[in-house]
């Protein structure tokens, strides 16, 4: 979340967020010593790779599968700023709905998404509660994530800028989130030593159960923590997806890539993948009216630094769309070098927004190709729309985010050198 104007919080908030929070061993000239110490080292580093595959194959166990139908919905849910529930009021609503509005028509809505769009995952994308007017973490975690908790349906979190400005550490608020019912989340990748942020992680979609690509992941899930502010004293802002977290996502790519493209059952290219962060990327500010879907009332606030993240997702290729919150009243999506960048759109009814502009939350839908012989393939298309919390969960803006067909297109026009 971001207060309204840019980075020009109001002053109250800007005082809040101002707030942030290998001694060497002396070399031992005995050999056994030496070689005890070096032993234990070894076993303590394995205990700790076997733990986080442990971790890695429970949460395997809960695994994530296109339907019968051939499709895998997500529900993004963006910047919810739970606080303490019934007492915890809203922010920036019609006089007439002032009264009783709280938390807990942040949490209808989402039971309302829920019921209406029957997603096979939830993402949420940050700023989940509000540290500051989150008396307890733990209690506001729970009551936030509560919805999809009682769904008994798969979902994942990353974090914002705010989760952990209660009684939790940035840390402590991802690891209670990983061991909370349901929740798909990681700490880390397994067996990734050192990597900056907490959330970062992929989910693997694998293809419709008995289908000839059941074992293979045809949609790739990249999830990473965009940090809150900025560490360095000659950067003001916001913070940015480090090199570390780069590094780690371009492997991850590759690996995944390598994978869908071997035998059994290998297939031409790479599977196609989506990306959840929380602040935007400096790429989203290249749009404007005439060049994307949904609207934009306020500033883009990325990182004042770009970190060239997004020059590595087209690298990569196979990320074909990423989607933020943190701009609470933009909710655009906008195609540059062959990635839509999108917003959700806030959702959270304690978060600023906009009197008279509805909340809202973000669906995707991924299609499989169905096979001429029977049976489905590879993801044929991924779409996308909005659904207003109003009367009728009015759907918005209707577009699609990838085709087959068109992705073929563009690289024999490629080839051709046309």
């Amino acid at each position: 979340m971001r207060s309204s104007g840019a980075v020009n919080i109001n002053s109250e908030t800007k005082t809040r967020e101002r707030r942030r929070k290998t001694m060497a061993q002396p070399w031992k000239k005995k050999t056994c010593y030496w070689m005890k110490a070096m032993l234990l080292a070894l076993w303590f580093s394995g205990i700790h790779v076997l733990a986080d595959a442990a971790a890695a194959v429970s949460k395997q166990q809960n695994q994530l599968r296109f339907s019968k139908e051939g499709q895998f919905k997500i529900l993004q849910v963006a910047d919810m700023h739970f606080g303490d529930g019934k007492s915890t009021p809203c922010l920036d609503v019609l006089p007439n709905q002032m009264r009783g509005c709280s938390d807990l028509n942040t949490s209808a809505f989402i039971h309302r998404m829920i019921q209406a769009e029957k997603p096979h995952l939830i993402v949420f994308t940050g700023d989940n509660i509000f540290g500051f007017d989150a008396t307890d973490a733990v209690a506001s975690l729970n009551a936030a994530f509560a919805p999809a908790l009682s769904s008994n349906i798969p979902w994942a979190a990353v974090l914002g800028n705010h989760d952990q400005e209660s009684t939790l550490s940035r840390e402590g608020v991802m690891k209670y989130i990983v061991g909370m019912k349901h929740s798909l989340s990681q700490l880390n990748p397994p067996g990734v030593n050192i990597i900056d942020g907490f959330g970062n992680y992929n989910l693997e979609v694998s293809g419709v159960e008995g289908s000839s690509l059941h074992n293979k992941s045809v949609l790739n899930l990249y999830f990473l923590d965009s940090g809150d502010y900025s560490t360095v004293p000659s950067i003001f802002g916001y913070g940015w997806i480090k090199p570390s977290q780069q590094f780690w996502f371009q492997r991850t790519s590759k690996k995944l890539r390598r994978a869908y493209m071997s035998n059994p059952e290998g297939q031409k290219s790479a599977a196609p993948g989506l990306a959840y962060f929380h602040i935007p990327l400096p790429e989203y500010a290249s749009f404007d009216s005439s060049n994307f879907t949904g609207v934009k009332q306020e500033g883009i606030s990325s990182a004042s630094v770009n970190s060239g993240f997004f020059t590595t997702m087209v690298e990569a290729g196979d990320v074909k769309a990423a989607f933020t919150g943190h701009d609470h009243v933009n909710d655009f999506c906008g195609e540059l070098l062959g990635i839509h960048l999108c917003y959700a759109g806030g959702f959270g009814y304690h978060a600023y927004g906009k009197a008279g502009w509805a909340r809202r939350a973000r669906v995707v839908l991924a299609t499989l190709e169905e096979r001429e012989k029977g049976g489905w393939g590879e993801v044929k298309s991924i779409k996308t729309w909005k659904r207003l919390d109003d009367k009728h969960l009015t759907v918005i803006d209707a577009q699609v985010l990838w085709s087959k067909t068109s992705a073929g297109s563009r690289r024999k026009k490629k080839i051709g050198g046309i």
